[in-house]
């Protein structure tokens, strides 16, 4: 949306004042924009909570099959805006791909963490943020002058989502839907073999099967409350809360903020500063590939640990920077190089490792509710810092990275003391760690176990 916004915001100029004789003021025309932003966020929540039932009722597969429509649905709105003189269509194509986005990334995540063999489903899972920082790369690239981000073509910029939404509408069917699915949600272990056999060809799943049997019980999906309720989840509960709070209040979106003030300071002319944007969104993706070299040796505990606390030491340093950047002549540079270096620590932590963390630390009954929770944090935390952060600038201005340096301290020292490594592990297993790391003596242990083995078997 920063590519176009010039020309949308000509769009509303223009449509009000053929509609109604009015021309907008500054002030007017800033908070029809804001709602063209934020409501993406909206979007998002709504589809979030509207996917975690519909999951676990028809299928991680089908639901995203579905998805897609509404993405087409929304880039159609997207590319006639213009020829209608409507911005309204733009608020409401950013609503449905909000929709889009919330309930794919759940359907998604749950889908490809649970197709993934279990001694692979870490490096799977940072997949995720892989793909998130390859589109935005990929809308920066648009959006350049030289491509779409021009007077004429910024409607298809807008509406490219939808060549996204077709290529999977068209390719998922070829796939097999989740093989625990198949199982445990639906009782098919004929199908859920079939699906094993297409994923892992001639190897050996019966174990893999095994697994999934253990996790079984009177198998109906819980509901958030009675996630909320359950004493023995409540470490893995609280796990998903701040991890998810933090992944928004970590201060990416400030850095981002910052860095066209910090390139500008560089000597980088006006001009030039979206070619400087698209070298940001590059190094997130290259570092983001980079996690997911090294997740499985290196494990998610470490990643997450290391990643927030690099990004908790960058933020004091970009303070400094900042604070001396009119009194000493090199400090832009500092500067520039700590902005590269906050976005790496970001790229190799919790950009990747986050999304797919509900769906590792619980059971099948309890995934849908996780995520429902988890998701609802994210795109409500977004909404929140998108509307509270310029106010936050004015007041703060880049003390404002303090806030953040706070929930990333936090975030981090949760990741190295509270978190179990959960790599090649099962649900259960994990469960078992975060009962072995928090119990207070070995009784309290012995006790949990009992009870942990009575409601998995027995529900």
């Amino acid at each position: 949306m920063t590519s176009p916004s010039p020309f949308i915001k000509e769009l509303v100029n223009r449509t009000c004042l053929q509609r109604y004789s009015v021309s907008l003021k500054h002030q007017q025309l800033s908070l029809i924009w804001s709602f063209i932003v934020s409501i993406y966020c909206i979007g998002g929540l709504v589809g979030s909570l509207a996917a975690a039932p519909l999951v676990s009722k028809f299928g991680r597969k089908r639901c995203l099959l579905l998805n897609n429509l509404v993405a087409i649905l929304g880039a159609v709105l997207m590319l006639f805006s213009h020829r209608a003189m409507s911005f309204e269509m733009i608020m409401v194509g950013r609503f449905l791909y909000g929709i889009n986005s919330g309930a794919g990334i759940l359907a998604h995540s749950m889908y490809i963490v649970e197709c993934a063999p279990k001694q692979l489903r870490g490096m799977v899972g940072v997949t995720i943020g892989n793909f998130i920082s390859l589109g935005k790369v990929f809308g920066q690239l648009l959006g350049l002058s030289e491509l779409l981000g021009t007077e004429e073509m910024w409607p298809w910029l807008l509406s490219f989502s939808g060549v996204a939404a077709l290529l999977q509408f068209s390719t998922l069917p070829f796939l097999p839907e989740s093989p625990s699915f198949l199982l445990l949600n639906r009782g098919d272990q004929e199908t859920c073999e079939k699906a094993l056999k297409r994923l892992r060809g001639n190897k050996d799943y019966g174990k893999e099967v095994e697994e999934m049997l253990e996790e079984r019980t009177a198998h109906s999906s819980h509901s958030v409350m009675e996630l909320i309720q359950n004493q023995a989840l409540r470490w893995q509960l609280l796990t998903i809360i701040i991890v998810f709070i933090t992944l928004q209040l970590c201060g990416i979106n400030a850095v981002y903020f910052y860095s066209f003030e910090v390139f500008s300071a560089a000597g980088i002319q006006e001009s030039q500063l979206r070619y400087a944007a698209l070298g940001t969104g590059l190094c997130e993706l290259l570092t983001s590939v980079g996690s997911f070299v090294i997740v499985e040796t290196t494990g998610k505990k470490v990643l997450l640990f290391r990643g927030y606390m690099g990004m908790a030491v960058t933020l004091v340093l970009l303070t400094i920077t900042l604070y001396l950047q009119t009194k000493v002549s090199w400090m832009p540079y500092c500067s520039m190089v700590l902005t590269f270096l906050f976005i790496l620590f970001f790229s190799i932590g919790p950009a990747g490792l986050v999304a797919p963390l509900p769906g590792e630390l619980l059971t099948q009954s309890f995934k849908s509710a996780g995520y429902t929770i988890a998701y609802t944090l994210n795109w409500t935390g977004l909404f929140f810092v998108g509307m509270l952060f310029p106010i936050l600038v004015d007041y703060l201005d880049y003390f404002c990275f303090l806030i953040f340096l706070i929930f990333c301290t936090i975030c981090g020292l949760f990741a190295k003391f509270c978190i179990p490594e959960t790599g090649n592990q099962t649900a259960l297993e994990i469960a078992a760690e975060f009962t072995r790391m928090h119990c207070k003596s070995q009784k309290t242990y012995n006790t949990e176990q009992k009870l942990n083995k009575h409601v998995t078997t027995c529900d």
